[in-house]
């Protein structure tokens, strides 16, 4: 189903505007992608792989960018990519989601919890 919305937003669907894009990024796809990020333990390769897919749903949003010297179009570098998107990283939520559940558990404990 993520598959399908992806290829009908992102791929086929240029003519959506960029602001509609993320919005649809942000309500749909991250939190199916973040369902239950605060029990998960990363691993480095988790992290490259869950930033790897940010920055290509994110390239697929903003596309390419043109050089006004020669006309030539590029991918938009990581950098570039962050400054656009003025939110944080994918990893980057996922680890103050799990400090944030932490907090909730240590509560829970001293309460004396369920």
């Amino acid at each position: 189903m993520l598959a399908v919305i992806w290829c009908r937003i992102f791929c086929v669907a240029v003519y959506y505007p960029k602001i509609k894009k993320i919005k649809i990024y942000r309500t749909v796809i991250l939190p199916v992608v973040l369902y239950g990020c605060e029990t998960w333990s990363l691993t480095l390769r988790e992290e490259r792989r869950l930033s790897v897919f940010e920055n290509r749903v994110l390239r697929g949003i903003f596309g390419a960018k043109r050089y006004e010297v020669t006309g030539e179009w590029r991918k938009l570098h990581n950098e570039e990519l962050n400054d656009l998107y003025c939110s944080p990283n994918i990893v980057r939520v996922i680890k103050w989601r799990r400090m944030r559940w932490t907090g909730h558990v240590a509560c829970m404990g001293e309460r004396g919890g369920v």
